[in-house]
């Protein structure tokens, strides 16, 4: 029996992914914002609720992230998967207590931070796997991190790219620095979820009118993360760029200079 963490696991992707790993006869644990729902999705789950639990955790600040993870690794002496689907989708300058825009904090930092400060019981699985959900950001694309990390005044067209590369380059680098853990990025596709809910109007008008032809089911877009957790026959690090669709993958081979560049700002801005 593994146990599996995924955070946003309450909602979404990451709930469907859950009670297919739950199937298998694994344990997990749920992290997520909303106590309500994470109590819905433990009874959602049946009989299999005996081999679940729920964290609540605001993933949008570093006194958060330490927070649940010092409950999670109190709990738990070996963590065989972590898989991060957490996600916040606005356009909207803001900021985080820290002072950081919340989609580069949810969506790249907090992946970071967590994953950093539960690697001792990481360390503890046979093959550990830390997986990224992210958009259709292929590893090859270019982005432009001078901005990374303030992004200030945030402009979503032009920084949105950066944000997610940095989580192929946070995948790059766990498999260079933790010998035996696998890593890899997941494009989530266009399932209709509950991140849409803060997305601009024309995004929702769009998503209400065409998403009965363009998005994925929850289902297909959970199937490559699940694979990547059952699964121990791939390299690493790779990126699944087509939902449903595991045997289709692309290394994830960066420069390797940008990657300390970047680890080394997200370890000055989190202290882990």
């Amino acid at each position: 029996m593994k146990t599996i963490l995924i955070s946003g696991g309450n909602s979404g992707i990451g709930l469907q992914a859950a009670r297919d790993l739950l199937a298998d006869g694994n344990r997990i644990v749920l992290v997520g914002r909303d106590p309500r729902k994470g109590q819905a999705a433990l009874a959602s789950f049946g009989t299999a609720a005996d081999r679940a639990s729920f964290l609540a955790a605001d993933l949008s600040t570093h006194d958060g992230v330490r927070a649940v993870a010092d409950r999670i690794l109190a709990e738990h002496d070996r963590i065989d998967a972590l898989v991060h689907s957490t996600g916040v989708f606005t356009s909207q300058e803001s900021r985080t207590a820290d002072g950081l825009h919340p989609f580069f904090a949810v969506n790249y930092l907090s992946r970071y931070h967590l994953t950093q400060l539960l690697l001792p019981a990481l360390r503890q699985a046979g093959r550990p796997v830390v997986l990224m959900m992210t958009a259709a950001v292929p590893p090859t694309d270019d982005a432009d991190f001078a901005r990374f990390p303030e992004f200030a005044p945030f402009d979503f067209g032009h920084d949105r790219k950066p944000i997610q590369l940095a989580n192929h380059h946070y995948a790059a680098h766990l498999t260079r620095t933790e010998p035996g853990l696998a890593a890899g990025v997941v494009n989530a596709g266009a399932a209709k979820t509950d991140i849409l809910r803060i997305a601009p109007w024309y995004m929702r008008t769009s998503a209400k009118i065409l998403g009965p032809v363009l998005f994925d089911s929850v289902e297909t877009s959970a199937h490559n993360v699940v694979e990547a957790t059952r699964r121990d026959d791939w390299q690493t690090p790779l990126y699944w760029g087509k939902p449903g669709r595991f045997e289709q993958h692309t290394p994830i081979t960066l420069n390797t200079t940008t990657t300390e560049q970047l680890m080394d700002t997200s370890h000055t801005l989190t202290g882990a």
